[in-house]
């Protein structure tokens, strides 16, 4: 599909998201609506993606980046209009044009293609997809001629009781040839109750002029849904999210209740993991293979390796490597990588570190901007000291260290190889390896105290 090109609709502003965010950039299922069409058109084989944009086209810029070329649309007068300021762009173009709505982020690449394939096979000049509706009340119905082609178009409040029966429906996504596109686009007048020019209306100008109208229905309906409202986009939301547990069900991965696990798009879960309820995996999370995730717990733009348990917990772009066991009420913090078997117990975070393979943090500890070898064994109420009102500082901690319960580690400071911290100490120097550090007062009992102070 060398010769497809899209032009995707994203000027207007939904008044009824009620948002000062432009409605296409509205997150389902964890990327904006816009990024779930751009990845259809990418996935169908588009070679070029214009975005047309109007209120907050800047920020709609920044959003996309260099996945399209852009557009501008000053006024909002009609979908024909909008795609009339794509000439200049494409005022060379010979292929064919497929025409998106930034809002449907339903739209799967497949469906695309089959739009795509079924306009090249009717060589027609213009091919609508369509979508059969339960309840097809307020669209513009597809009149057929006998031989399958579209007659007309029919709006509902224009249509007769008749044409009020039928239930496909127009989508508002098209291919054109490009030439007869914007040939017809210089024809479309604006007399109608809006002032505005409507891109329907092309396919009507094709007709008279002789040229093939051609529709193809898309397997359901819900792929073509457009998204006004933020009611709808929660129904989007499902419809989505649906479709990803299914597939990860049928790729080998258990999910214990489907209705409660939250998976987003771009996620990717191996084979014989399980997750519990009330689990989010989210942005460009990845999990591996034999996993036990949950429950109640939630990943965001993690790495997560092979075996690993982690339940009750929160990380977020964080590295986990195998075999590693987390929580329960663990929080993994930006840039924490956790090496093979490492294992973070109860009540622990940690924020930006390295924490080497075996080592163990079991429970209570705060572990931020450290460096920790292999084999640490943590007491429970360890802090790393880490911040002294101005500026941050690492900890390192090498192999085999042991550190006693209660312990502080004032940055910057090095516990070396196989070093002892005495429990409840304060450490500020540098311990060297195999050296014990006691930071602590001497112990002193009076005696007769408590009967004096009576």
């Amino acid at each position: 599909m060398s010769d497809l090109v899209t032009v995707i609709l994203a000027a207007g502003r939904g008044t009824r998201m009620k948002s000062s965010l432009p409605k296409v950039l509205h997150c389902v299922g964890g990327k904006p609506m816009l990024q779930h069409v751009l990845d259809a058109a990418k996935e169908a084989g588009a070679k070029r993606n214009i975005v047309v944009v109007g209120f907050g086209g800047e920020t709609v810029r920044e959003a996309i980046g260099a996945q399209a070329e852009f557009v501008v649309q000053q006024e909002q007068l009609g979908t024909g209009h909008a795609v009339q300021q794509t000439a200049p762009l494409l005022k060379d173009e010979t292929g064919v044009v497929m025409v998106l709505c930034g809002d449907t982020p339903l739209l799967t690449g497949a469906l695309l293609k089959k739009l795509y394939d079924a306009h090249m096979e009717a060589g027609a000049k213009a091919t609508v997809l369509t979508a059969i509706m339960p309840d097809a009340t307020g669209y513009g119905r597809i009149i057929r001629t006998a031989d399958g082609a579209v007659e007309k178009i029919v709006e509902h409040k224009d249509a007769t009781e008749e044409e009020r029966k039928v239930r496909e429906v127009n989508s508002g996504i098209y291919c054109f040839t490009a030439r007869n596109l914007f040939a017809a686009l210089l024809t479309v007048g604006c007399d109608n109750a809006q002032g505005e020019y409507y891109l329907p209306d092309v396919l009507e100008i094709l007709r008279k002029n002789g040229e093939k109208v051609w529709a193809v229905a898309a397997n359901d309906y819900e792929s073509t849904l457009g998204i006004n409202s933020r009611v709808q986009l929660s129904g989007a939301e499902k419809i989505l999210r649906r479709r990803k547990n299914i597939e990860l069900m049928e790729h080998g991965v258990t999910l214990m209740d489907p209705d409660s696990t939250f998976v987003d798009a771009d996620v990717t879960v191996g084979r014989d993991t399980v997750i519990y309820p009330f689990t989010w995996l989210e942005g460009s999370t990845t999990v591996g293979e034999g996993c036990e995730l949950g429950p109640n717990s939630r990943f965001s733009d993690t790495k997560i390796g092979n075996h690993v348990t982690a339940h009750f917990s929160y990380a977020h772009e964080c590295e986990i490597a195998d075999d590693v066991i987390v929580g329960p009420y663990v929080h993994l913090r930006p840039g924490t990588q956790l090496a093979h078997k490492v294992k973070i117990g109860n009540f622990v975070e940690v924020k930006n570190s390295n924490i080497g393979e075996g080592t163990k943090l079991p429970h209570l500890s705060y572990i931020g901007d450290c460096d920790m070898g292999a084999g640490v064994n943590m007491g429970c109420g360890t802090i790393t000291v880490n911040y002294d009102g101005k500026a941050k500082f690492r900890t390192t901690v090498g192999d085999k260290a042991f550190v006693g319960c209660n312990s502080n580690l004032v940055a910057p400071v090095v516990v070396g190889n196989g070093a002892y911290i005495a429990a409840g100490s304060t450490i500020t120097k540098d311990v060297p390896p195999s050296n014990l550090a006691v930071a602590r007062a001497r112990q002193k009992n009076i005696d007769g105290w408590v009967d004096k102070r009576k």
